[in-house]
């Protein structure tokens, strides 16, 4: 398994072209190899794939904007192999069950993409929430999102916090989602609900890293989404020294 950071933690450097380069060359001079583009300015894939080589940097997955995946789809999927990327990602989905944002309601909307994704070589990642772990019927809806789309169509990027902050097992859900967890999310779950830099919070990593090996994950992204007042660079790089100093690279 290879470690990345996902840039989201970083995004408030990431607003304009010039700053989006100086990002990508900290988060390579710390030591990262792999990326996720995720909260950035506007850019083309061209750009993308100029900035990655010049850092030697590789973006594995990205957060794609809901109205593009559905209404450019096409244009996404040339995009992302410009800049070598195979998993296209949905960040966000608010499941507010009262108002028909059920599990039938996203299937309707983003099969069409994933399939599309699917037949351009890509794949289809949706990242989980707390929300996903509210019950639709009988079943949680990552149990119905799972059933509704095929492995090959869409997998998970599981996130660890916001499992956990569902009342979940992260380690139990990696394994319950085996061969669909390519990328993952890594963070630390502190006290009072708060994000920490991975291996000063509360999370069982020793588990989470033993499941993710099984389940077949490739990638683990490190993110933080709040730092608190401290430098998310920093946290970044204390991330990446817990994750080396565990043995992966």
């Amino acid at each position: 398994m290879r470690i990345g950071a996902q840039l989201y933690t970083v995004r408030e450097f990431m607003q304009d072209l010039d700053g989006f380069s100086e990002t990508l060359k900290k988060v390579a001079d710390i030591g990262y190899k792999t990326v996720q583009v995720s909260g950035s300015c506007p850019f083309s894939a061209e750009w993308l794939r100029g900035e990655l080589k010049k850092t030697g940097l590789e973006c594995v997955l990205t957060h794609t904007p809901a109205d593009r995946l559905v209404g450019e789809t096409e244009k996404v999927a040339e995009e992302h192999k410009i800049f070598g990327c195979r998993y296209v990602g949905l960040g966000w989905n608010a499941f507010d069950l009262e108002s028909g944002d059920t599990p039938e309601a996203f299937t309707e909307k983003y099969r069409p993409a994933a399939g599309i994704l699917y037949k351009n070589g890509l794949k289809f990642m949706y990242h989980n929430h707390d929300r996903e772990f509210q019950r639709c019927g009988e079943k949680l809806v990552l149990e119905s999102l799972a059933e509704a789309f095929e492995p090959e169509i869409m997998g998970f990027t599981l996130d660890t916090f916001w499992v956990q902050a569902g009342g979940g097992d992260p380690a139990q859900w990696l394994r319950r989602l085996s061969g669909r967890v390519d990328c993952i999310h890594l963070k630390d779950y502190a006290f009072g609900r708060k994000f920490a830099v991975l291996g000063e919070g509360n999370m069982n990593f020793d588990a989470i890293f033993n499941a993710a090996d099984d389940a077949g994950t490739k990638y683990m992204l490190v993110e933080q989404d709040d730092c608190y007042g401290e430098d998310p660079f920093e946290c970044l790089k204390r991330s990446y020294l817990y994750l080396r100093a565990r043995g992966f690279e």
